[in-house]
């Protein structure tokens, strides 16, 4: 159901009724990795190319999540899924490894939250009774894609972000115990002119201010409904830069309530500069870590916003501005 101008309630409340998070060597040693089913200590987890290796960590996600839900492939009704590299290859071809009915989207590093909202949509209209979401990025194929030749080793400046290996998945199910997806908000695009792609954060934190005082007006509430709230990738510098936005827009979010998982990934020791990005980043925050709280009650509401940065490299040599996008979700048990 639509409430107000680009919000959906979803009736029947959908259930995650099984997630994973599938990381590589750096998550490994970061502050969430006990929140990982599977962590590798390998960049390359054994493929010929790096796109190889996002491809086996979405596949071993997705697989994990279809298992924890009690469920085989087989029940799946429709597979969606997105990631960063030309394409979307990793997503297409986990596609072909699962022969499942497949739904290739791409939202940049807010393709996780994108993929939960149509799956919990097609759930929640009788369409499906079982959607599996997934969403990955590759440290090392993401490098090679956006700042070729890597050999280069041009230093990056303190605003830069470091993608996450890794890959979310969850089962969206119309029945199961697990958390619910209650609602969901969809993003505008929104372009404030800036161009370097060093600085996503603050490029990307805009369009998730827009689209959490949508999320609050279409439902008539304010941040005291949810426990946490928690953006996708806007690191350290993008965090700063949307608390500045939200108070200056007259929403009052408590500083313990607002986090975002380009912060929770990594260790303060980690050398990642701003934080961590890439579609991993909320895909296996919220499918591993945040879905983890909410199954031990430490969390009853959440709202996570996944953000992204819709540029290529193509646009940044013709000159154009960095376009974002950012999707709410709310979860609840």
């Amino acid at each position: 159901m639509l409430q107000g101008h680009q919000t959906w309630i979803f009736d029947s409340k959908p259930v995650i009724a099984g997630s994973a998070a599938v990381g590589g060597p750096f998550e490994a040693q970061g502050a969430l990795a006990k929140d990982f089913d599977v962590l590798h200590d390998d960049l390359w987890l054994g493929q010929e190319s790096y796109e190889k290796a996002e491809k086996k960590l979405l596949e071993q996600a997705c697989e994990t999540a279809i298992k924890k839900a009690g469920l085989k492939k087989e029940d799946i009704q429709f597979f969606l899924s997105g990631d960063l590299i030309n394409q979307i290859i990793p997503s297409s071809f986990t596609a072909r490894t699962l022969a499942v009915p497949y739904l290739g989207i791409y939202g940049a590093c807010a393709s996780s939250m994108e993929g939960l909202t149509l799956a919990s949509l097609i759930v929640d209209t009788g369409f499906a009774q079982n959607a599996l979401v997934g969403a990955s990025s590759h440290n090392a194929a993401s490098e090679k894609q956006y700042r070729y030749p890597t050999e280069y080793g041009s230093q990056k400046p303190p605003t830069a972000q470091w993608t996450v290996t890794g890959a979310g998945a969850a089962v969206v199910s119309s029945k199961g115990d697990g958390p619910h997806v209650v609602a969901a908000t969809i993003g505008r695009v929104v372009d404030m002119g800036l161009s370097d792609p060093f600085n996503m954060g603050a490029a990307m934190a805009p369009a998730a201010v827009d689209t959490i005082e949508a999320h609050f007006r279409d439902l008539n509430i304010d941040a005291s409904h949810y426990d946490l709230i928690a953006t996708g990738d806007l690191a350290r510098v993008g965090h700063r830069i949307a608390g500045d936005l939200l108070k200056k827009h007259g929403m009052q979010i408590p500083e313990e309530k607002l986090t975002d998982c380009g912060i929770l990934m990594y260790k303060d020791n980690q050398p990642v500069l701003a934080g961590a990005s890439g579609c991993a980043c909320a895909a296996t925050t919220t499918f591993g870590h945040l879905i983890n709280r909410l199954r031990r009650r430490e969390l009853g509401r959440i709202l996570v916003i996944a953000t992204g940065a819709l540029l290529s490299p193509m646009s940044y040599q013709q000159k154009e501005t960095i376009p974002c996008v950012a999707h709410a979700v709310a979860i609840e048990m």
